[in-house]
């Protein structure tokens, strides 16, 4: 069924689904000092979708 829903959606850069683990890491990182730079931002978790013509 993922394969089926990826297969037809060729606006993914990844071309698979995030693990959640992916998004935990996003998470930690914002949470964290690390992210003290970034400020502002929306910052999408998405695997690089396409939205338009390159």
């Amino acid at each position: 069924m993922r394969a089926t829903i990826i297969g037809q959606n060729r606006t993914s850069l990844l071309e698979r689904f995030i693990d959640p683990a992916e998004t935990a890491a996003l998470v930690t990182y914002l949470a964290s000092p690390l992210s003290s730079a970034t400020n502002g931002a929306a910052i999408r978790v998405d695997g690089g979708v396409l939205t338009g013509l390159l």
